[in-house]
C-alpha cells in the first residue's frame, strides 16, 4: 500500500508577512484601475508558484494550484459560461466566506477552456503531480438561481454536467493523473443522490485514463457511504471531521473505490496527534488496497497561511511515523 499526501484544493492566498500579501494588494490595485489585467495575472502566477512550492516543501506528494485564481467555487466556472449572469453574495455552506450566486437565464454553453490553462501553468512550475479540482454539476446547480433555459434542478444539473464534461475531457487529454470533482451539496440533499450519480457519470465518460475523485465535505457522509460506493469514480474523497462513525463503517463494510482520507481538520488550527490519527488509519487501511490519499478535510483557505503549512508539515510527520510503526 502507498499512502500519498495530497492537498484537497484551496491554499491560503495571503500570510502575515508583507511579501505574502501581494495578491490582496494587487487585486485592490486592479479593482481601482491602477494596474491592468496582465499585471494582475503576473502577480497571480507568482503567488500560485509560491503556493505550489510551499505545498511541496511541506512534504505533499500531490499538490494543487491552491485555487488562487478562484473568486469562489461557483462564479469561477459559471461566469465563463453563456447563459449565466452573476448575482450577489450568498454564504458558502456553514462557513464565513461567501460566493457570487450564478443566475441561469438561458442554455449553458462553454465559451473557452477554464481549467486547462490553469492546470498547464501549475504543472509547468511544479515538481510534484498537480491535481486539478472542479466544482461538481449538482453543487453548481444547487447554488444557482434558475430564471430561464431549464425548468428544474435536474435539468440544470445535467446541463452543468455537459459543459463540465468538456473541462474533464481537456484535463484528461492534457495528462492529468487525478481530477477531483467537489460535490458537497449532495450531503444536504441525499434524496438527489441518483441525480448526482447520473451527472458525475457524464464526467466519467470522458475521463479516459485519468483517475476521477468524487469529494464530499461539510457534512456527515456516513449515511450515503454505501450509495457512493456505486458511483462511476475511481476514488471517494471523504471528510472525516463531520463523520465520527465513518472509520468503523469502512472497517465493517470495506470499499469498492480508492479513498482520499480527509483526516486533517482544515477548519481548525489545532494540530492533529497520533492518538487521533493512528486509530483511524488502523481501522480504515485494513480494508483498502493500492494507493490511499491522505490530506485535509476540505480546502485550506479557512486557515491562516502559517497554520495551513503547520498542518501539512504535521501530516507528513504523522504519515512517516505511522509507516515506520507498521
Amino acid at each position: 500500500m502507498e499512502i500519498l499526501l495530497t492537498n484537497h484544493g484551496s491554499y491560503p492566498r495571503i500570510g502575515d508577512a508583507p511579501e505574502l500579501q501581494r495578491h490582496r494588494r494587487a487585486y485592490a490595485q486592479f479593482e481601482r484601475g491602477e494596474i491592468d489585467e496582465s499585471d494582475f495575472r503576473r502577480v497571480e502566477d507568482e503567488v500560485i508558484a509560491q503556493a505550489i512550492r510551499e505545498q511541496a516543501a511541506c512534504g505533499l506528494d500531490v499538490v494543487t494550484d491552491g485555487q488562487i485564481r478562484w473568486y469562489d467555487p461557483y462564479s469561477h466556472f459559471a461566469r465563463r459560461f453563456e447563459g449565466v449572469e452573476i448575482n450577489g453574495l450568498l454564504r458558502y455552506f456553514d462557513t464565513n466566506v461567501y460566493f457570487r450566486q450564478p443566475v441561469i437565464i438561458g442554455p449553458l454553453r462553454r465559451r473557452a477552456p477554464i481549467l486547462l490553462p490553469e492546470f498547464e501553468f501549475a504543472r509547468s512550475v511544479a515538481l510534484k503531480p498537480v491535481k486539478p479540482v472542479l466544482t461538481g454539476p449538482y453543487t453548481l446547480a444547487r447554488g444557482s438561481i434558475l430564471k430561464g433555459g431549464y425548468r428544474t434542478v435536474r435539468e440544470m444539473t445535467l446541463a452543468y454536467a455537459e459543459v463540465l464534461a468538456l473541462e474533464v475531457e481537456d484535463l484528461a487529454r492534457a495528462g492529468a493523473r487525478w481530477i477531483q470533482v467537489d460535490e458537497p451539496a449532495v450531503l444536504s440533499h441525499p434524496e438527489d443522490v441518483e441525480l448526482v450519480r447520473e451527472a458525475v457519470g457524464r464526467l466519467a465518460q470522458v475521463k479516459q485514463v485519468a483517475q476521477l475523485i468524487l469529494s464530499t465535505f461539510f457534512g456527515d457522509v456516513a449515511p450515503l457511504y454505501q450509495e457512493l460506493q456505486t458511483f462511476p469514480v475511481d476514488f471517494l474523497g471523504l471528510d472525516f471531521t463531520y463523520s465520527p462513525k465513518l472509520p468503523r463503517l469502512i472497517q465493517e463494510r470495506g470499499t469498492t473505490r480508492g479513498l482520499c482520507l480527509g483526516l486533517v481538520d482544515a477548519r481548525n488550527t489545532k494540530l492533529e496527534t497520533k492518538d487521533q490519527i493512528f486509530p483511524i488509519l488502523d481501522m480504515v487501511l485494513s480494508r483498502i488496497g493500492g494507493i490511499v490519499h491522505l490530506g485535509p478535510s476540505c480546502g485550506l483557505e479557512f486557515l491562516p497561511r502559517d497554520r495551513a503549512q503547520a498542518k501539512l508539515q504535521n501530516l507528513k510527520a504523522l504519515r512517516d511515523a505511522y509507516i515506520t510503526r507498521v
